[in-house]
């Protein structure tokens, strides 16, 4: 059985939630291998609509194990919060694994990482104030703070003291505020610890273990390409590895066992925070997307930049990614829309560009090339077939996949569960 992941394609919120929930029904183990609870995925069962922010879609479907993986950074209250509230909602979290590698995130890096954005002025990056980047920059600098290190409260407190020896100097000489106290932090973080501890595995074991029973195992990418520390539109990027090598990374499974990999994009194109996005809208069309597509931010409700399809962006997903499959989603949302553009290259200084441009500069100061295709004004909301489609849809799916550098092999026609149309299986 396969090992898949999925990605987003674009600048994140293109609807991964909603393909990994598709699949997680079929497959026995969901893995979050990045990011944190900075990013939300909206999934809606039946009348019931969801929104997770740090657990993995897998969680909503019985008999699937959910795993946050090595390569996530843990808010312990935010993990406990989401799972009390999916409890009540009579949803069995007991199947829940976390990595015992994974990063926590201090109560002081939640605080720096807001002042350091305030501090920053015209300068902010956009990030969500949760602590995500400075956890991932504690890893990076060897003095975080992981999952394990909670049950031995001797190493715990040691951790968090060399950790604040910087932080606090920060704070109180550049930022002024209060020093943290090292004992507040230690106690709070050893309130979880009996309560984690039933969940705490080696989960690279359990997953490698899975794939040699010939059980199948979907990973999850927070956030999307553009968004990659590595391969985004830096620094407007997050912190973790977003593309398709991070699922290896984050999750201790090699990249010889990874058999598909899915990157999930809208039929148009969002962003949310600062940074370059070429076919942004500032006009009625845009207003229009953001309103019948319900662009606001699952976890932080900031409305979403919106704009059209990015097919040099889709391009450069497959490529950073190694795609072998796309998950169009809200193709819905274009109803109604008499021309559709798409954004098929880019003119930078003059001179037409048909692939990413390596610097950024040339990225913030390309324009968009479009080409129009024909809308449709028929409700599709229905469709389940490719067939069902109008005329019109079905050329405008047919041209992305020529343009987006991989097929497409599932399109979103609505948001709850069952409004997809399925070309091609995910798992086969």
């Amino acid at each position: 059985m396969p090992a898949v992941v999925v990605v987003g394609a674009q600048w994140g919120d293109e609807g991964k939630g909603k393909a990994t929930d598709q699949l997680s029904s079929q497959v026995d183990y969901v893995v979050k291998f990045n990011g944190g609870n900075n990013a939300g995925h909206t999934v809606v069962v039946g009348e019931e609509k969801y929104a997770l922010h740090l657990l993995p879609s897998g969680i909503l479907s019985p008999g699937c194990t959910p795993v946050i993986g090595n390569g996530v950074v843990v808010d312990l209250e935010v993990l406990f919060a989401e799972l009390d509230g999916l409890t009540a909602r009579g949803v069995d979290v007991s199947r829940l694994l976390v990595s015992s590698g994974a990063h926590l995130i201090p109560s002081y890096n939640r605080t720096l990482d807001k002042v350091t954005e305030r501090f920053l002025g015209k300068r902010q990056i956009g990030t969500t104030g949760r602590g995500i980047g400075p956890t991932y920059a504690d890893k990076m600098a060897r003095v975080g703070i992981r999952v394990q290190d909670i049950f031995d409260e001797k190493i715990l407190r040691q951790k968090v003291e060399g950790a604040l020896v910087q932080k606090n100097q920060l704070l109180l000489k550049v930022y002024n505020r209060r020093a943290v106290d090292v004992d507040e932090v230690t106690d709070e973080l050893l309130a979880y610890a009996e309560r984690l501890r039933p969940m705490v595995a080696d989960t690279s074991l359990v997953l490698n273990q899975a794939l040699d029973e010939g059980r199948t195992v979907v990973f999850e990418a927070g956030q999307a390409a553009m968004l990659d520390v590595d391969h985004g539109t830096y620094p407007f990027v997050t912190s973790s590895s977003a593309t398709a090598g991070g699922a290896c990374t984050g999750s201790g499974v090699g990249p010889t066992r990874i058999d598909r990999v899915v990157g999930v994009v809208k039929a148009y194109t969002t962003r949310v925070g600062e940074g370059p996005f070429p076919t942004e809208l500032h006009d009625e069309s845009g207003e229009r997307l953001r309103s019948v597509g319900g662009e606001y931010g699952t976890t932080t409700g900031r409305p979403r930049r919106c704009g059209w399809y990015d097919a040099v962006v889709a391009r450069f997903a497959s490529r950073v990614n190694g795609l072998t499959d796309l998950v169009l989603t809200k193709l819905d949302v274009l109803t109604g829309l008499e021309k559709i553009p798409v954004c098929v290259a880019y003119e930078v200084d003059g001179r037409r560009v048909d692939e990413m441009p390596p610097n950024q500069t040339d990225f913030h100061h390309a324009r968009p090339v479009y080409e129009e295709l024909d809308g449709w004004s028929e409700d599709i909301s229905g469709a389940r077939e490719f067939s069902d489609l109008p005329d019109a849809a079905q050329r405008y799916v047919l041209a992305l996949e020529e343009m987006s550098g991989a097929r497409i092999s599932s399109i979103g026609v609505g948001p709850d569960r069952a409004a997809t149309i399925v070309r091609h299986s995910l798992l086969d």
